[in-house]
């Protein structure tokens, strides 16, 4: 039996939708017993709805006020107690997971496998490499534990329905004391999250300005869409970092993403190969964004966006 450990992601409040997506991998490992595990200020709204997981079979939980702001160095340690008894420690390959889990990996004395896409066996999975350009197979040795970050693009979210018991627990590890929350500074918006969202509508360098990715905003209002943007805008001072789609950004899976003036580096395609729907805006015709579009259009953003913000309208 595989006895696999989630660390989940959550605001405070909600469940990451990552975390799903992390069990449906789990699910894949021969003999899956799952466990998620829930540190917070709070626990119980968050631990109801990772019980509620189908393929669960237990959500723990260690409650305490310092994990009202989760830390990685301060969850390091008691995640390394709390998986003594697992054969597998698995996180979402988000910001949250690729702080987190090197350092569980680290304290455990093992290697970690980065942005796990499928599963082969027990010890063996599958992830991209050269910026998507290959698949590597790699596996773990016998015997020793595996920490994974989970590339929550390649999976499905895990369907409601499960009843896992719930269980608090009490942890004795030593949490460091020079690493502690200040303050969280974050731009508030009520638009869909990047990287759960079903649509997304991202800008690039064609924009020429922020002033101009205003139009990017407008468009993903009228889809109900969230908004990315290319690491050129991003570099160009056209988009925050955080909308930033791509190899060195976030990596999505939505059901549509519309790209808007952008040519489709390697680097940035990484990041929207998993999307169900690719739409393309673009003058050049000859951009490489259109080799993997679905569907293409080729001309002038300026001219094309408003038109089709009025036909959305209609």
């Amino acid at each position: 039996m595989s006895k696999i450990l989630i660390i989940a992601e959550h605001d405070g409040k909600r469940l990451s939708p990552a975390v799903s997506r992390c069990v449906s991998c789990a699910r894949g490992v021969p003999g899956a017993d799952i466990t998620v595990a829930v540190f917070a200020a709070d626990t119980a709204a968050i631990a109801a709805e990772a019980a509620a997981l189908a393929g669960v079979a237990e959500v723990v939980t260690v409650s305490d006020p310092q994990h009202a702001h989760p830390l990685s160095a301060v969850l390091a340690p008691q995640v390394v107690e709390l998986a003594a008894g697992y054969t597998h420690v698995f996180g979402a390959s988000t910001t949250f997971g690729k702080d987190l889990m090197p350092r569980v990996a680290a304290l455990l004395g093992v290697p970690q496998i980065s942005d796990a896409m499928s599963v082969e066996s027990a010890t063996r999975f599958k992830r991209p490499i050269y910026a998507g350009n290959a698949i590597i197979t790699v596996e773990v040795a016998a015997g020793r534990k595996v920490v994974a970050t989970v590339r929550t693009a390649s999976f499905e979210a895990a369907a409601a329905g499960g009843s896992a018991g719930i269980r608090a627990v009490s942890l004795s590890a030593a949490t460091p004391t020079h690493t502690r929350f200040v303050a969280l500074s974050a731009a508030a918006n009520d638009r869909p999250d990047l990287q759960s969202a079903a649509r997304v509508v991202s800008g690039g360098r064609a924009l020429g300005s922020k002033e101009n990715f205003a139009i990017i905003f407008k468009l993903a209002d009228k889809l109900g869409a969230a908004v990315g943007a290319s690491r050129a805008a991003v570099d160009a001072g056209y988009a925050p970092n955080e909308l930033q789609v791509g190899q060195t950004g976030k990596i999505i899976a939505p059901q549509l993403y519309v790209a808007v003036g952008i040519s489709g580096a390697i680097q940035h395609l990484t990041g929207i190969k998993d999307a169900k729907t690719i739409v393309a805006i673009n003058k050049d015709g000859e951009a490489p964004i259109f080799e993997v579009a679905d569907l293409g259009l080729v001309g002038d953003l300026f001219q094309i966006l408003p038109e089709l913000e009025k036909a959305l309208t209609k």
